[in-house]
């Protein structure tokens, strides 16, 4: 492959969209990075952070608590006048899109790339349109990327854009998820940072509020007079985004030899029948056009490298000859006749006389269904019928649906689970009417194991997964109906794969950032319904929320306030110290120093550097009647603690747990050291065994007393994401670890000793 003859030296890489996008912002040299993990977007700040432990640049890269936070952390920093980049995907961009508006109103330049995906429901995770096309109405200018190579320069072009004085707006660069983020291509990146520099220029000196000798509000409150202004000049900012693109385009073309016209298009001289698509999908239809030309087709593809300010001009000339054009959208407008892109083009060649443009709409490559050749043939077709009897058969149509089939309608495969047959006794609880506290007697464990377990087996976890078995020791002590809410994770992942399910109880979904407050609205309508008498008076139901410790950093705002409210529900948090399921990303529960993909570890940098929220405490802080924590590797205890948490949640109101659950494929240990890793843990006081009632602290486990205490090192060997930790050069965080170890043993003691604190 030889390099393109640009002005700048250049050098090749093997790289996918997502490090393609990595590479751009060290090279550009952005001041902050606020992100937060998710599918398939997430390897951009995976590979940020692996450059960064390695010193490769020294870009800030904040985790937000959810894609909400890490909008706002992006506006601030933008703000202060540096240059800042976000990435993210989907439901994360839908949890943002609020701040979208904000940041364009307000004019600060930004850029954020988007792996855009399939937006729920139901939850999918494959790449296609819906999640970008919800950003066309926000103010941002949207930049597209088919490519790899699009995806680096992009990020240039971004940058350039955004800043320019006659534009000021914030810049998304979108790309196709997993055809495009994970798929790696030959790119050619730069090797001349003078270049770089000499494009880029400097950051312009808006105005800030760093800018303390000029004094300015940001975001005041405006009254319709003044906002419709402010509106105005978004529009014109917008409008003048539309020279200013073509020219920082063309100095791009300058410095690497790689062309971006705002409207790609692709042996359309003397096209009578045209396909309209975005992204990577368009590569594809150019080699169906191709072997159709060859046999005599006079057909072409138009493809945007722009959609935001939208490119009516150039659409009305690349179809002014074109008979017909079938329009493909990976995203519906729900009862449009359409997707955005089938819209737009339409409204634009309706405002040209010239043009006789017959138009066909299509959904095509939802939730990342494949494009390949024989689509894009059937699309050509479609279109030359249309152009050659000079009628459009059918104007709008899905395409690739798969008809259903009675005979392949889901059955169970192990029938639901009747409350009788799971509602054995195996806990007895009482009240201690001197204490006011409940006391638990259990059956002997060999007795629980013939409790069949309310989630069938078969699921889809790693070996050694630690959720399932704490669950199905948690539920083997609930007697009656139980209610499981899952939070996006692991657990709902790898358990509820359509058209299957290994739930044999009512289960409900929601996304990891609303399932305390998504449960709390059905508590409260059961009780309703109850009250109303639409309900059997004497229905019994346990409403459980499962999630695992990230749902307790995006959702923390909804639990707390169900916990404020105190519904009569559970919330159970399996702690495996990270986001496991995009990859085992840093939480705010994962210890102080310990590895993670956006904690890395290298010559410059020794994991995660500051220590993990104690979420316990936080939720004991809004005065539940019933607050514990528990370990797979203790099961009595846990067990003892799940009656416990019934009894509560069932009478008094809201009860919460947390569980230190093993992950051996992202602790980095062999699947059966579940037993040791935890019980090192506990006995170490790093995850200490305790209870809240109402207030009174009750140390469940105390190794100090029982003669087991043991330093944090004992645990720290036995994972291989701890192990960097006990160099002779890391001794000094060791010993950090070990006295917020102490500290907060020797805190928990005290609220053991006085009941008062």
């Amino acid at each position: 492959m030889n390099l393109p003859s640009g002005t700048a030296r250049q050098k090749l890489e093997f790289r996918s969209g997502n490090e393609a996008a990595a590479l751009a912002a060290r090279d550009i040299g952005f001041h902050l990075m606020g992100y937060f993990p998710i599918t398939p977007s997430t390897e951009v700040a995976e590979d940020l952070a692996k450059m960064q432990a390695e010193g490769e640049h020294d870009i800030v890269m904040i985790a937000g608590d959810g894609e909400h936070g890490a909008a706002g952390i992006c506006y601030g920093a933008a703000l202060g006048g540096g240059r800042v980049l976000n990435a993210t995907s989907s439901q994360g961009l839908l949890f943002a899109l609020e701040q979208l508006p904000v940041q364009a109103g307000t004019r600060v330049p930004m850029v954020l790339d988007v792996a855009a995906r399939t937006v729920s429901g139901p939850l999918d995770i494959r790449g296609d349109h819906s999640d970008l096309y919800y950003t066309l109405n926000t103010g941002w200018i949207v930049l597209c990327a088919r490519d790899p190579q699009a995806v680096y320069d992009m990020n240039f072009a971004a940058v350039r854009i955004g800043e320019h004085p006659d534009v000021r707006l914030p810049v998304l660069v979108a790309y196709d998820g997993f055809f495009t983020s994970h798929q790696k291509r030959r790119i050619t990146v730069f090797d001349d940072p003078d270049a770089v520099r000499a494009f880029l220029g400097e950051r312009p000196a808006f105005p800030s509020p760093l800018d303390t000798e000029h004094p300015a509000t940001f975001g005041p409150y405006m009254n319709d007079p003044d906002l419709i202004n402010n509106k105005v000049q978004l529009s014109q900012a917008m409008e003048a985004a539309r020279r200013v693109i073509p020219e920082v385009f063309a100095e791009l073309e300058r410095l690497t030899g790689r062309s971006y016209p705002v409207l790609d298009a692709y042996r359309m001289d003397d096209a009578e029948a045209a396909i309209v698509l975005i992204n990577s999908a368009a590569e594809t239809a150019k080699e169906t056009a191709d072997v159709l030309r060859a046999s005599g087709e006079r057909v072409g593809v138009l493809s945007p490298n722009v959609l935001r300010p939208f490119p009516a001009d150039e659409f009305r000339r690349g179809l002014r000859r074109v008979k017909a054009a079938t329009i493909g959208d990976r995203a519906d407008s729900y009862g449009a006749g359409g997707g955005n892109l089938s819209l737009e083009v339409r409204a634009a060649i309706q405002a040209d006389p010239a043009s006789g443009t017959l138009v066909l709409s299509r959904i095509y490559g939802l939730g990342g269904k494949d494009f390949g050749g024989a689509d894009a043939e059937r699309f050509f077709a479609d279109a030359t019928a249309a152009a050659r009897s000079g009628r459009v058969a059918e104007a709008f149509a899905y395409h690739g649906a798969t008809p259903g089939r009675p005979d392949r309608m889901p059955r169970p495969g192990l029938p639901p689970i009747p409350a009788a047959e799971v509602s054995r006794g195996m806990a007895h609880v009482r009240r201690d009417e001197t204490t006011g506290r409940l006391a638990v007697e259990l059956e002997p464990l060999w007795k629980m194991t013939a409790v069949p377990s309310r989630i069938a087996p078969g699921h889809g976890a790693c070996p050694g997964c630690g959720i399932f078995p704490t669950l199905h020791q948690f539920q083997r002590v609930l007697e009656g109906d139980i209610v499981a809410l899952f939070q996006t994770g692991c657990a709902m992942v790898v358990s509820t794969g359509y058209p299957t399910t290994a739930h044999r109880i009512n289960y409900v979904h929601n996304l990891f950032q609303n399932g305390a407050a998504t449960l709390s609205g059905l508590v409260e309508m059961y009780r309703e319904r109850v009250r109303r008498g639409e309900l059997p008076a004497s229905s019994d139901i346990t409403f459980v929320m499962i999630t695992g410790d990230g749902g307790m950093d995006i959702g923390m705002g909804p639990a707390l306030g169900a916990a404020h409210r105190n519904h009569p529900m559970m919330i159970l948090e399996y702690d495996n110290q990270g986001y496991m399921n995009t990859g085992a990303q840093l939480s705010y529960s994962t210890p102080f120093g310990h590895r993670t993909s956006t904690s890395e570890v290298g010559s410059k940098l020794a994991g995660k550097r500051y220590h993990h929220k104690d979420t316990a405490q936080i939720l004991a802080s809004c005065h539940l009647p019933y607050v514990f924590t528990a370990s797979e590797g203790y099961p009595e205890d846990l067990m003892r603690k799940a009656a416990k948490a019934q009894w509560y949640a069932k009478r008094e109101g809201l009860v919460y747990g947390k569980i230190l659950s093993f992950c051996p494929l992202n602790w980095r240990t062999t699947d059966d050291a579940a037993q040791p890793v935890l019980q090192a843990a506990v006995d170490s006081c790093f995850f200490p065994l305790y209870e809240i009632e109402h207030g009174h602290t009750a140390i469940t486990y105390d190794p100090e007393a029982m003669g087991r205490r043991r330093p944090v090192t004992d645990w720290l060997k036995l994972m291989g994401k701890t192990r960097h930790l006990l160099t002779p050069e890391n001794a000094a965080l060791v010993q950090g670890i070990q006295d917020e170890a102490d500290r907060r043993w020797r805190r928990l003691k005290a609220m053991h000793e006085h009941p008062e604190l």
